[in-house]
């Protein structure tokens, strides 16, 4: 027993938070071991995995980088290119819009032109036509008129050339007076 309180009693002065130097000792030599093969192996892989992540981060920023350049670039292109293909379009309308014009007034001119070539062609052809029409009604006229003579007098009218300048002589008349009674009617109005 008596040990068992020697035992006891330098228990007692001894710090149980505190460890005992062998423990201290052990594992201040696993540590130094373990920071031996953490600093030669792990860390030195470590980095290296660490730098290449870094250089591949900065690769992709400087792609993207160079890529942005490039996109802003092909927009300033597409922006002018944008601004020239309006700027020709404006310029096809306002040249089709002077050519629609210039043609229409072609067309105006030429419909004009043409009208009156059909009017002047339809004019000469009922004067024509009115030409012949007096021509065949004097003839008309003129033999009607001879056969009623020769009814009237019982005789044969023979002598056409006296018998033509009579009839021409009447339609004169009647053409004369005709004339007068239109310059009256026009002339009252």
């Amino acid at each position: 027993m008596l040990n068992s309180v020697v035992i006891a009693a330098t228990e007692e002065t001894h710090n149980p938070l505190i460890p005992a130097w062998p423990d201290i000792i052990g594992s201040v030599i696993c540590f130094v071991i373990i920071l031996f093969f953490f600093w030669k192996l792990v860390l030195p892989r470590m980095r290296k995995l660490l730098d290449e992540r870094a250089e591949a981060i900065e690769g992709n920023i400087a792609k993207a980088d160079e890529a942005q350049h490039k996109a802003e670039a092909l927009l300033e292109e597409y922006t002018a290119q944008l601004a020239d293909a309006r700027a020709e379009a404006a310029k096809i309308r306002e040249t089709a819009r002077t050519d629609g014009q210039k043609i229409v007034a072609e067309a105006k001119d030429n419909a004009l032109a043409e009208a009156a070539r059909v009017t002047a062609a339809a004019q000469a052809q009922i004067e024509a036509e009115r030409q012949g029409a007096l021509v065949s009604l004097r003839g008309e006229v003129g033999s009607l008129a001879i056969d009623l003579a020769s009814g009237v007098v019982g005789e044969v009218l023979t002598d056409d050339k006296k018998a033509q300048a009579i009839v021409d002589r009447f339609l004169a008349d009647l053409e004369s007076s005709e004339a007068r009674k239109a310059q009256e009617a026009g002339s009252s109005n």
